[in-house]
């Protein structure tokens, strides 16, 4: 009998999923670039529109029975789906790293007394551990971690707010996110869960109800880690660490970081050991899962934080105009298992990624460009739709 997930389940695994350093620093990064009456529009915006792509790309996964990678196969061709199972596999890896490197960062701030190396390393083995052991066999225990890091992280929230922590803008507007700045920041996150998704969707005993249910619990925690963000801007600081300490939380807050870590580690390794398996189908996930984690642990420590922000926006300019074009084949196109289609697709796909490339810089572009490169992606995937018929 095959095994299912029920709803409880994978909220907890996608709330999990939204906790963690790297989206804190997200609402710090705008909680000191913008007035507070600006930012709360496009940051719920932003994190909707992501909330709803994950919703619609993890529904075809949960549909089809399929992970992630595999579920692209009948829109971009075999080859194809092997081209972005191995680009998934190594913005993976890189992803892994920035956030064990995050998490490092931060613990380092609390003055433990261990190098980074060392801190890093362990990050790893504890995800390495738990990717070994499997999601299955380690269920009850995600969930009394997600408890406990609930409700350590409502703690936070409390002390946090009780400094009055509202950030102060400087005057120079030259300084000063956008509209689609904002938005940009907020949608880069979930966009990059998009080629993951489907690898916990596919599991689940009601596919509509349970996808539902991991967007939302992963759109609400994301949405909460960007106002912790924003409320440490307000203490007079962006140092996540130093915020911790101002809040009175010592081991609390060393808990709070290797937890929130962990867990959001736990799933990027996991997925990259199924995307793995879907270039190579005779690899077990879980030793390849490992293996990424080791190698994670190597990048953290040669400095892949230099190249962070550079990093998401690639993510980003990759999957988002996958995602597009997989979704307009899905639930709009019919019977396109055929190679001008996949062709096709791929060069949709293309068109989108240099649509973002081509904007990413221009500051306070309209729609900004990850919208903009989905836009695109998808009109043409759809044009040949019309095309077919």
């Amino acid at each position: 009998m095959e095994n299912r997930t029920g709803l409880f389940t994978n909220a907890v695994i996608w709330f999990g999923v939204a906790i963690s350093v790297s989206e804190i620093i997200a609402g710090v990064q705008i909680g000191s670039a913008a007035p507070l009456n600006s930012i709360w529009l496009p940051l719920i915006s932003g994190h909707i529109v992501g909330g709803i792509l994950l919703f619609l790309v993890g529904l075809i996964g949960a549909r089809l029975r399929v992970n992630a990678m595999e579920s692209i196969r009948s829109t971009f061709g075999g080859h194809g789906s092997k081209f972005f199972a191995a680009l998934n596999v190594m913005q993976l890896i890189a992803w892994v790293a920035v956030l064990n490197a995050q998490g490092t960062q931060a613990l380092m701030g609390l003055n433990l007394g261990v190098s980074f190396p060392i801190i890093s390393i362990i990050l790893a083995a504890l995800v390495a551990v738990w990717v070994y052991v499997g999601l299955q066999r380690s269920s009850k225990v995600t969930t009394v971690v997600m408890i406990i890091l609930t409700i350590l992280l409502v703690i936070l929230t409390i002390n946090l707010f009780g400094l009055k922590a509202f950030p102060q803008v400087a005057a120079d507007n030259s300084s000063i996110l956008s509209f689609w700045n904002i938005f940009e920041i907020s949608i880069a996150m979930p966009v990059s869960w998009l080629p993951v998704i489907s690898d916990y969707t596919k599991d689940l005993k009601d596919p509509v109800k349970g996808t539902g249910i991991s967007a939302i619990a992963y759109t609400v925690a994301s949405l909460w880690m960007y106002f912790i963000g924003i409320e440490i801007v307000g203490t007079g600081t962006v140092d996540v660490s130093q915020a911790i300490l101002i809040a009175g939380l010592g081991v609390q807050g060393v808990l709070i970081l290797v937890l929130s870590t962990v867990t959001t580690n736990f799933l990027a390794t996991n997925s990259a050991g199924e995307s793995a398996k879907a270039i190579f189908n005779r690899l077990d996930p879980k030793i390849t899962g490992v293996i990424v984690s080791a190698l994670s642990a190597m990048l953290a420590i040669s400095g892949i934080m230099d190249h962070y922000i550079g990093f998401l926006y690639l993510i980003t300019s990759v999957f988002a105009p996958m995602a597009a074009v997989l979704l307009v084949s899905f639930y709009l196109g019919k019977d396109h298992n055929d190679v001008g289609t996949w062709y096709w697709n791929i060069f949709a796909w293309f068109v989108g990624f240099i649509v973002y490339q081509l904007t990413v810089n221009m500051d306070s572009i309209f729609l900004g460009s990850t919208l903009l490169a989905v836009i695109s992606s998808a009109a043409l995937a759809y044009l040949w739709i019309l095309f077919k018929k």
